[in-house]
């Protein structure tokens, strides 16, 4: 079945066009991703007018390739910044006026799910894979699945790239929202964590030196926490203005890349583990998953 998936994250707004077989592989037919920033003033849990207005371009820019490729079914779902804000009816009530297409507003565990779901699938392991973990680390929000005790666990903390620039977290500060579900991860000795989101799939292309970001190469790649230091101090070292020309670095990305490195940092650093598998399967491929099971 081919699907069109539109989401509508905090920091970007992201295209997937893909057919998804019987055995719920996918594969991708066509992607594009706008960064919308929808969640500028995240800390004010308000969508600002502009931000809304841009976003919604954007979707509407999206549907029109649909066609093209003839996509059975579409589904636009947004996570952490609509879900939070005071005024997301504002927000969905455009979209619906401006496009026709209801927005599926997905609460965290949901979204923790569909991002494990998509990353497994993508690196084809088993969904009864034992000490491995999903991180889904966003602009405004980090999800994090596990098994354990026979069943899954989704968590969703309120801390992501966008959120941790904005409101200037300390280090201490982002351990403090991320200790909780870290804790319990612990408790399973973890093998493995698989990174989705931005911030990883970035920090592999800085490792990668990509001038242009080719997702085969950074898919599947064996980031360690070396790599993840170096980057950080490298980051460090740069003004925004020089950030936004290093290679790997999408110049939209530049000025909230360095807090998402310390949110990665310190996942590795509590948990214990010598660095990550990036994967680009993620929410995206769990929410076509999804619509070519019929919603299951």
């Amino acid at each position: 079945m081919r699907i069109a998936v539109i989401d509508i994250g905090t920091n970007s707004t992201r295209l997937l066009i893909a057919e998804v077989n019987s055995l719920k592989e996918v594969k991708p037919l066509h992607t594009g991703l706008v960064t919308t920033r929808l969640g500028k003033g995240i800390g004010t849990a308000k969508l600002m007018p502009s931000a809304i207005s841009g976003t919604v371009a954007v979707i509407e820019d999206f549907l029109k390739k649909i066609p093209d490729w003839q996509a059975e079914k579409v589904v636009i779902a947004a996570t952490s910044a609509v879900r939070n804000a005071v005024n997301r009816e504002d927000f969905l009530r455009a979209v619906s006026e401006k496009t026709g297409f209801e927005v599926k507003v997905l609460p965290g565990a949901e979204e923790a799910l569909l991002s494990y779901q998509g990353a497994l699938s993508g690196l084809r392991i088993g969904i009864d894979s034992q000490n491995t973990v999903v991180m889904d680390l966003g602009g405004g929000s980090t999800e994090f699945t596990w098994k354990a005790l026979g069943r899954l666990h989704c968590r969703s903390v309120e801390v992501g790239a966008v959120r941790a620039t904005e409101g200037n977290f300390t280090d201490a500060e982002i351990f403090s929202l991320l200790v909780s579900p870290l804790k319990e991860i612990r408790k399973i000795s973890p093998v493995e964590l698989i990174g989705v989101g931005g911030t990883v799939t970035t920090i592999a292309a800085i490792s990668l030196s990509l001038r242009v970001y080719n997702p085969s190469l950074a898919h599947g790649f064996d980031l360690s926490a070396g790599q993840v230091e170096k980057t950080l101090s490298l980051l460090s070292s740069l003004s925004l203005e020089k950030r936004r020309c290093l290679p790997g670095l999408q110049p939209e990305r530049a000025d909230i890349i360095t807090a998402g490195v310390r949110i990665v940092k310190q996942i590795l650093l509590y948990l214990d583990l010598p660095g990550l598998k990036v994967s680009e399967a993620d929410l995206l491929y769990g929410l076509a998953i999804r619509e070519a099971s019929g919603g299951l």
